[in-house]
């Protein structure tokens, strides 16, 4: 007799939930609406990210699901809870980005929306339940991000979030702050 095997997804990590909003590990179902987020360059003004071809955003979205595998956290699909319409993500993550040890090492807050998610408290709200999140299953002594320093919207969400500038740095040919947390 010959045997077959059918391999299956795993889906692994938490599902959150807000007033407003679900957020949980990203799916291989997720690929075309997060693809198309990504693929929006009016979201990228302020964020050092070439675009990216579908084989490279397939292979960004396997790194975060290698995050929830390897490391048992990561980044958060972000979705509205009345119509599950994909908004955006989420989470910490550790990007190994080589800028130090004062960065390098330490969980990095990450958030992007989409346009039509902006303007809404809803990046400050799911930013807010990862951290919380976070907080409680890993108790990191300190997260950091790294954001453009012309990001305005972001830096308002880091701030609201609890965190403070402490450096600067060029990262991909564009001028960032780094900024940190200490729980």
């Amino acid at each position: 007799m010959k045997q077959r095997t059918v391999l299956h997804p795993v889906e692994t990590g938490p599902l959150i939930e807000t007033d407003r909003l679900l957020l949980r590990p990203h799916r291989l179902s997720d690929f075309e609406p997060w693809y198309a987020m990504f693929s929006d360059r009016e979201l990228f003004k302020f964020i050092a990210a070439p675009q990216m071809s579908r084989e490279d955003a397939w292979n960004r979205l396997l790194r975060y699901a290698g995050h929830w595998t390897l490391l048992g956290f990561g980044l958060f699909a972000v979705f509205r809870k009345s119509d599950g319409v994909f908004l955006g993500e989420t989470g910490l993550a550790d990007f190994h980005r080589g800028l130090g040890e004062l960065f390098d090492g330490h969980l990095e807050a990450a958030w992007i929306m989409t346009r039509a998610a902006q303007g809404q408290g809803i990046a400050l709200e799911a930013a807010k339940a990862a951290h919380d999140w976070i907080d409680q299953a890993l108790v990191p002594p300190r997260t950091v991000c790294l954001i453009g320093g012309d990001n305005l919207p972001s830096l308002r969400v880091a701030a609201h979030l609890g965190y403070e500038v402490f450096g600067e740095c060029r990262y991909k040919d564009s001028a960032n702050k780094m900024l940190e947390r200490v729980v």
